[in-house]
């Protein structure tokens, strides 16, 4: 445990002893990444910084409602694309029809949603045709 500082010491004087004495103890030497550049970061200083790595690194994002379901609604219509059915293809437009429509009637966290509920049919057809079932 680190001893406390004496009284009538200066805080920084104190901290830069305790860093020489753990230097002539050698406690530096073994830590992970010696010897080794630090990573090039070209960005500004940002206050948020190891938030926003912590994020990325997790794969989270916080973006306002509608522009999640601006993207999410963007992503069902490529799922329903590739589904392997047509009742998969109906029940995924449904279910983020289901999202818009919800969204629509709620006041706005954030941008305007910009999207209104998809025509079911218009996009079954539309796999069919690509599928060559039409």
């Amino acid at each position: 445990m680190t001893e406390r500082k004496p009284p009538g010491v200066s805080f920084e004087s104190f901290v830069d002893k305790q860093i020489r004495d753990a230097e002539a103890r050698g406690d530096f030497k073994a830590l992970p990444g010696v010897g080794r550049p630090l990573r090039d970061d070209d960005t500004t200083y940002d206050e948020l910084w190891w938030i926003k790595r912590k994020m990325a690194r997790e794969g989270m994002s916080v973006l306002p409602p509608t522009l999640a379901l601006r993207k999410e609604a963007e992503d069902a219509l490529a799922t329903a694309a590739e589904a392997p059915s047509e009742r998969v293809v109906r029940k995924i437009v449904t279910d983020i029809n289901a999202k818009i429509s919800e969204m629509m009637f709620r006041p706005p966290p954030g941008p305007p949603l910009g999207l209104k509920p998809y025509d079911v049919e218009e996009i079954v057809r539309q796999w069919r045709e690509r599928r060559g079932t039409a």
